[in-house]
């Protein structure tokens, strides 16, 4: 007949407390040893059963060692003994199972938000299937409460989306037309026609699950020394227990040895931190590939940043307008009338200023002319004007005055693109535009320094003068400038040499080399790049940079507990071995102490799921 663990823990009890209640009264101790005999029978035959079949793959394992002590116990007819080690062994091993559901919380709890439905239309006709049929290029519409279950883009409609299962942001992202949405994201209000894009295990959510589900196979190296030490430590202390009885001829002792030397505690310390520290971080919308990368992830000393599109937001803003005897707002709105028509990224800037500023624009020029490298002659409400660079001023006779110059200058060595705007005699004005510099990113080397980082550098294409006037924004210890990809890996190379492992951070598209040349890859922003999720060793989902420290914090906690719990079970071990010597304990003493010594790692590892930064 099949039991369950607990149905074992709590008949092999029963039993063993009617045996104390028959020895108490007084009944045939034969009667009383049978009972306690089928308690350790029934907690008992499933441990042999699984050290028969380990057996069977030449694998000596803990079953192993209590079965043996058991046969023992029965031997000498201490059936308490016996009973007392199968019955401890059982609980232990349901408490242990049922604790460590916990650390496996977070993994459940993204099973749990696959969407189990998806409303599509085809043919006209709003149905109801499964997410796995859905195919690529289907109209899905979601309305408020359901989740996503496709990733695609926005044809319509306008949600606020909780996007935690895949980024950790806890903030709902507003989503409209042609908006990107991911699978397993649930829309709090509104709702939303999707094209799917990708659907099944394509999408974001799906490969997510994938890959925590790999990463808590592939063991840290702490984890593989301790699996390999236990491959011999068992053999060994078998050897061990039997030349103990040949010199000792006591097989008690013999047998209590056999027993306090599972090195049960020893074995689950590494690999239940690392499954709950993985956890954690998949549910915060940090992906850590591995218990190896976890590790390494704890003792980085450089960390290497991508400045556009890491540090900064790769979208340029207009930081600052400087107005030479005319209206600062009109100076702004002839400027964004001129570029309209541009497709440049810094006239696009100055647009979108112009629009967040003072509202749509509604005129536009009555002619333009793009002079290549310089900028662009327009016509504005009847005048001409000069919008651009200093060599589209010399070339039209425009002089810059000191005072303008200055301002110029200054405004290029803090690392801003300047335009400047004039009429056809005079300056008129300067605006100036910068890759904004991420609103967390000075907080997060702030952090990173907390934390013991001992070198920060930045690794940019970009020119020298924006390179150090962000590097000294953020306080970066060193920066190299107008770097090819493959010069990045030149220099990874080189502060690894002279500062130790190093971790490039970029966003997981032009940095691919570096990411893969380095003794870790960090992918900032990854959800839905396949390039990040592919190449990266640690994939933080959303774009807030801030989490970097969290990810690092988190693997250094991890990293400790695992310690903590290594340092513990080596001390309890070698405690219950010299009581052993000193026949102060015995075996069900020694296995009671065993059992809670393995809960207490345990219960050490799951509070990493607490962890917060």
């Amino acid at each position: 007949m099949r039991t369950t663990k607990l149905q074992r823990v709590v008949l092999s009890g029963m039993l063993i407390i009617v045996s104390f209640v028959l020895k108490r009264a007084v009944v045939s101790p034969v009667i009383a040893d049978v009972f306690m005999l089928g308690a350790a029978m029934v907690a008992g035959i499933p441990i042999m059963r699984k050290a028969i079949a380990g057996i069977k793959y030449r694998i000596l394992g803990i079953d192993a060692l209590v079965s043996l002590a058991v046969i023992g116990a029965v031997y000498l007819r201490e059936y308490w003994e016996a009973a007392a080690v199968t019955f401890l062994f059982t609980l232990g091993d349901y408490l242990e199972s049922r604790t460590l559901e916990k650390t496996r919380a977070s993994i459940k709890a993204l099973l749990n938000m696959m969407p189990d439905m998806a409303r599509v239309i085809r043919d006209g006709q709003e149905m109801e299937i499964l997410p796995q049929e859905v195919v690529k290029g289907d109209t899905v519409i979601v309305k408020p409460g359901e989740r996503i279950p496709v990733d695609g883009t926005v044809t319509e409609g306008n949600a606020y989306v909780n996007q935690a299962a895949i980024t950790g942001e806890s903030i709902p992202v507003n989503k409209e037309t042609g908006d990107t949405v991911f699978s397993g994201t649930v829309i709090e209000s509104g709702y939303l026609k999707i094209r799917a894009d990708r659907v099944g295990e394509d999408t974001t959510f799906a490969r997510i699950l994938q890959m925590v589900e790999e990463a808590q196979d592939k063991k840290a190296k702490t984890q593989k020394f301790l699996e390999t030490f236990s491959r011999y430590y068992t053999p060994f202390i078998i050897v061990f227990a039997v030349l103990l009885f040949i010199f000792t001829r006591d097989l008690r002792l013999s047998l209590t040895l056999l027993v306090i030397a599972c090195p049960g505690a020893l074995v689950i310390a590494t690999p239940v931190s690392i499954v709950a520290g993985i956890g954690n971080g998949a549910r915060h919308g940090v992906l850590i590939k591995g218990g190896e990368v976890m590790e390494k992830l704890g003792q980085i000393k450089v960390l290497a940043f991508d400045k556009t599109g890491t540090l900064t937001e790769a979208r340029p803003r207009v930081t600052g307008i400087k107005s030479f005897g005319m209206d600062e707002n009109e100076l702004l709105i002839v400027a964004a009338i001129g570029e309209s028509y541009s497709e440049h990224p810094l006239a696009k800037a100055i647009v979108s200023a112009a629009q967040e500023k003072l509202g749509p624009i509604g005129e536009f020029a009555e002619t333009s002319e793009i002079i290549p490298g310089q900028g662009l002659k327009v016509k504005v409400r009847g005048q001409d004007y000069l919008i651009g660079n200093r060599k589209l001023m010399l070339e039209n006779g425009v002089r810059i005055e000191q005072e303008q110059e200055e301002y110029i200058r200054q405004e290029e060595e803090r690392g801003q693109t300047v335009v400047i705007i004039s009429n056809v005699e005079r300056v008129l004005g300067v605006i100036s535009i910068a890759d904004a510099v991420r609103a967390d990113a000075k907080q997060l080397i702030a952090d990173l320094k907390r934390l013991g980082i001992r070198k920060i550098v930045m690794l940019t294409g970009d020119n020298r003068r924006t390179a150090a006037a962000i590097a000294q924004q953020l306080g970066i210890d060193e920066h190299y400038a107008e770097l090819l990809p493959e010069d990045k890996v030149k220099v990874l190379e080189d502060v690894s040499r002279q500062f130790g492992p190093a971790a490039m951070v970029g966003d997981g598209v032009n940095d691919a080399p570096a990411l893969a040349s380095a003794d870790l890859g960090i992918a900032i922003g990854g959800a839905g790049t396949d390039v990040a999720m592919e190449t990266a060793d640690v994939v933080l989902m959303s774009n807030e940079i801030k989490k970097l420290a969290y990810a690092i914090g988190l693997s250094r906690a991890t990293v400790r507990n695992m310690k903590q719990n290594i340092f513990f079970a080596i001390i309890v071990a070698a405690l219950l071995l010299a009581g052993v010597l000193a026949k102060k304990v015995f075996l069900s003493s020694g296995m009671l102490v065993h059992e809670l010594s393995v809960l207490i790692v345990i219960i050490n590892a799951v509070r990493l799921l607490a962890y917060r930064q």
